[in-house]
């Protein structure tokens, strides 16, 4: 009788990657894929332990299955992925429903994991060297629509921002080959993916590592000849790598999307030094004016904190300032996260979870008008967008300016029968914050 597993994949994008490639394993070794965790054999749970809220949902998840486990419906419940790196012990003892607890440098392990339990019955921990080379050769069974999929360039992080954990968790950064970037990219085109997302912890350090320089901008070109390709998204840019070359690549390719996800975190110099992050209030203005100037049509995403330790109001106000002088055009904003292991975690004034909370609500109303004009700016337009649902209105998907999860979405009325995974123009017609309403374009016909 085949051994069903159910997974539970949560965090980032880049953690969803490690989920379907521990999902590729399986299936390539017989075990039945099933999306209904109440008719699994075995579950696994790829956490995500990066701030506070992430770790609480990671933790309600596995008490969640465990249940299952104790009606005795499941025979199997394993806990991947980054809170898994960061507090398997902790796990193990508090949690006594857990079978395994497998580390960020050992999710390739989870056949060899699942059989010993199968076999011994015992409890099976795994951990291995999180610095580890990139195996190229891992399958993968993609688990997004299928007319999208995330390829993770790099692993690991160099940059120790203060605030940060993923390099105890991930390790050194470590990229992949550009050969075996592209030959994956072909395999999921030939199966009907017209959008690629690419990820990493940076990704315009992409290449340092293995080629001396970085190469985020030869990868694109490569990726661009592929025959069947429409969309190619860059989310992770760091600002102080974006240069020169990455702007022209982007502005001369055919199907590299005028979007750019950029995460500044601030933009006062007082705290982006406190943070340990590698550019300044000035380099950042500079930067968004000259991809404006460069790629008139580019929408930038980008993400802040709220009540770094030590951010005074005059910091808070200044950062007010910027996000009304920056105009970016798609803006999360997040109140600090308080991470042991980190070395903010130890500086002084720490700021009380009122203020930070005041701050971050501050922020987004701040950047609320800016959203609102953004899109309705608009309104009368046609644009490129991916049909990803069928609606009692009609359809739903994203306009090209928009990543899964993360961005809005774009709802579509039709005269007639459009296939899911289509890339098709939509006059829009009306715009709330984060979304736009349009009609089938003529022009889509």
């Amino acid at each position: 009788m085949t051994t069903k597993i159910a997974m539970v994949s949560l965090g980032c994008s880049k953690n969803l990657v490690d989920s379907e490639i521990m999902l590729g394993l399986l299936d390539q070794n017989s075990y039945e894929i099933t999306q209904d965790s109440k008719d699994a054999d075995f579950i696994i749970i790829n956490t995500c332990g990066f701030i506070e809220s992430a770790k609480e949902e990671s933790i309600d998840m596995i008490l969640e299955m465990a249940e299952l486990k104790r009606s005795g419906t499941l025979k199997g419940l394993i806990a991947a992925g980054c809170l898994s790196e960061r507090y398997h012990e902790e796990l193990m003892r508090e949690i006594p429903e857990l079978d395994s607890v497998i580390g960020t440098g050992d999710y390739e392990k989870i056949v060899e994991v699942i059989k010993k339990i199968q076999r011994t019955g015992e409890k099976v921990t795994s951990f291995g060297n999180i610095n580890a080379d990139f195996n190229e050769d891992l399958p993968r069974f993609v688990s997004t629509a299928s007319h999208t999929a995330y390829i993770k360039i790099a692993e690991g992080c160099d940059n120790h921002c203060t605030y940060c954990i993923i390099p105890k968790l991930r390790g050194k950064y470590r990229s992949r080959k550009i050969e075996s970037i592209v030959a994956e990219a072909e395999t999921l085109v030939k199966k009907g993916v017209k959008e690629l997302i690419l990820i990493a912890q940076d990704t315009t350090m992409y290449g340092m590592d293995l080629y001396g320089k970085r190469m985020l901008s030869n990868l694109l070109r490569e990726l661009d000849e592929i025959k069947g390709l429409r969309w190619i998204r860059v989310m992770y840019a760091y600002p102080e790598n974006i240069d020169d070359q990455l702007i022209g690549t982007i502005k001369k390719s055919k199907h590299v999307l005028h979007y750019l996800d950029i995460p500044i975190q601030h933009t006062e110099d007082s705290i982006l030094k406190k943070m340990a992050r590698r550019t300044d209030k000035e380099n950042i203005f500079n930067l968004f004016e000259k991809l404006r100037s460069e790629i008139p049509d580019i929408i930038i995403r980008s993400t802040m904190i709220a009540g770094f330790p030590g951010e005074t109001e005059k910091d808070h106000l200044g950062m007010l300032e910027s996000i009304k002088k920056l105009k970016i055009d798609k803006l999360g904003v997040f109140d600090y996260s308080k991470e042991e292991g980190t070395p903010a975690a130890k500086m002084a004034d720490q700021i009380d979870s009122e203020t930070k909370g005041y701050r971050q609500f501050s922020a987004m109303e701040a950047q609320r008008p800016i959203s609102e004009s953004k899109m309705s700016s608009h309104v009368g337009s046609i644009v490129e967008a991916i049909v990803e649902d069928k609606t009692e209105e009609g359809y739903s998907g994203r306009t090209w300016m928009d990543a899964p999860e993360i961005d809005g979405m774009i709802y579509i009325s039709a005269d007639k029968e459009i296939e899911l995974g289509s890339i098709i123009k939509v006059k829009v017609e009306s715009a709330s914050e984060f979304d736009l309403m349009g009609v089938l374009s003529d022009e889509s016909a």
